[in-house]
C-alpha cells in the first residue's frame, strides 16, 4: 500500500476547515494541515491573478485519491480546484502505518 500527500489550495478558512474535517471524519485522510496565507500567482481566463489562499496538505493512501478528489470538488468554492498528489517516498514505518490505520 502506498501513501501520498495531496495539495489543495482554498480561498478561505471556512472552506479549508469544511474540507479538512470532512476528509478526516470520512476516513479519507489521516491528517490535513492547513497552512494560512500562501500567495498564488496564476493565470485564469487570460488574466494574471495574485491571490492570498490557504494550502491544505492532506496525508492519505494513494487508493483514496479518487474519493478525495470527488469530495473536494463537491465542497470546494472554486470551479477548478487544485488537487495534486505526490507519493510519499520516504517516511517512518510508524507514520506510514498510522496513515493506513486512519484511512481504513
Amino acid at each position: 500500500m502506498s501513501n501520498c500527500v495531496i495539495y489543495c489550495t482554498v480561498p478561505n478558512e471556512f472552506n479549508a476547515n469544511l474540507i479538512a474535517t470532512t476528509l478526516v471524519e470520512d476516513n479519507l485522510a489521516a491528517c490535513v494541515n492547513i497552512i494560512p496565507s500562501v500567495t498564488s500567482v496564476y493565470k485564469w481566463e487570460n488574466i494574471v491573478q495574485n491571490d492570498t489562499e490557504l494550502l491544505m496538505v492532506i496525508k492519505t493512501r494513494e487508493e483514496k485519491f479518487e474519493a478525495i478528489e470527488a469530495k473536494i470538488k463537491e465542497l470546494h468554492e472554486y470551479s477548478l480546484p487544485e488537487i495534486i498528489a505526490m507519493p510519499i517516498t520516504n517516511a517512518s514505518k510508524e507514520y506510514n502505518e498510522w496513515i493506513e490505520k486512519e484511512t481504513t
